[in-house]
């Protein structure tokens, strides 16, 4: 049964990338305790590239295919979110601990909504930027509230504060790829992300994690970076960057929810404070609806599409059931409709 509108659909494949990825999380930290952190990034992109690779094999999914144009959107996925975000993550994560780590990530959502604004000029309404100053406020809290707490480190929160900021740049740049093929793209990322991590983590004489530790990491790559990467970008097609970032802000609290429920002595009420308004916002992304009149310009291009939606009525030799993509002409078009920011309403406001 498909879901009531495309906001909804794009919000539930956002929970669900965020569900794949804060699992993660807790894993990251125990997994990655003691091994360097260039290896540890390149075992989870080799993980998310080798779990795309065995989809494609058996998964029909639909999208336009990768040309040369994805080249400059791909290396910098790969060079910010398949190196320098998780890198920074797994240092930052071994200094400041799981929980903080996690909630500390939700700081992708504000900047992922800015850069969204920016590059894309997405529509950000006043429940948009009410969410954002909640998220900001959780971050502020927790770091105001530290004081020198256990395993509190400045540096570590920068590094996990930097993770945040190169995933938002990844981001951004996936909303460029959103359309093609996810498994091809997650599959690129992934594979361009480990060679560039595996060769810093050789050049650096990293020590190579044990035969378990690899194993595990691969694993939570294949999860939390191939599976979760492959919903996010389904997300982005439905309701663009900035809103898709801010569901997934969710990730944080089912990452902090698992470490809590490893080591539950660290939940304080600094922590909760923040979790609350770092939950506050994310219910006020949800409760978000956008609908309005708008026109449609003639347009010819090829993208992931239904003959339902209202804006595909397009002839076919034979029937056609479900989502596919061919390269396919709109004529002018005005009408009022509940939408997100996809692939026909990037229009401003």
């Amino acid at each position: 049964m498909r879901p009531a509108g495309p906001i909804a659909a794009g919000v539930l494949l956002a929970v669900a990338s965020a569900t794949a990825f804060g699992l993660t999380i807790p894993v990251l930290g125990w997994a990655g305790a003691g091994v360097g952190a260039y290896a540890t990034a390149a075992l989870l992109y080799l993980g998310a590239s080798l779990a795309a690779l065995a989809q494609k094999a058996v998964v029909r999914e639909a999208g336009a295919p990768v040309t040369r144009g994805a080249a400059l959107p791909l290396a910098v996925m790969a060079l910010c979110g398949a190196a320098i975000a998780p890198t920074s993550l797994a240092w930052g994560l071994q200094r400041v601990g799981p929980v903080t780590g996690a909630l500390l990530l939700n700081l992708e959502a504000v900047w992922t909504v800015v850069l969204a604004r920016v590059v894309y000029r997405e529509f950000l309404g006043g429940r948009v930027l009410g969410a954002l100053a909640l998220m900001t406020a959780g971050g502020g809290v927790l770091s105001l509230s530290a004081r020198g707490g256990l395993g509190w480190s400045w540096l570590g929160a920068a590094a996990v504060a930097g993770a945040t900021f190169a995933w938002a740049v990844d981001n951004t740049a996936s909303r460029r790829l959103a359309e093609l093929r996810p498994l091809t793209v997650v599959a690129a990322k992934g594979a361009l992300g480990a060679a560039l991590t595996a060769g810093l983590a050789l050049a650096t004489n990293e020590p190579v994690p044990a035969g378990w530790r690899a194993l595990v990491l691969v694993g939570a790559g294949a999860m939390g970076y191939g599976l979760s990467l492959r919903l996010y970008l389904l997300a982005q097609r439905r309701v663009g960057a900035g809103r898709t970032a801010s569901v997934f802000a969710l990730a944080p609290f089912i990452g902090a929810a698992a470490a809590l429920a490893m080591a539950p002595a660290q939940l304080d009420w600094p922590t909760g404070l923040a979790a609350l308004l770092f939950g506050a916002g994310v219910l006020l992304h949800l409760a978000e609806r956008h609908a309005h009149a708008h026109r449609h310009d003639a347009a010819t291009h090829d993208h992931a599409h239904r003959h339902d939606d209202g804006h595909h009525a397009h002839p076919h030799e034979g029937p056609v059931v479900g989502e596919h993509s061919h390269l396919h002409r709109h004529e002018a078009q005005e009408h009022s409709h509940e939408h997100g920011q996809d692939a026909h309403h990037g229009h401003s406001h």
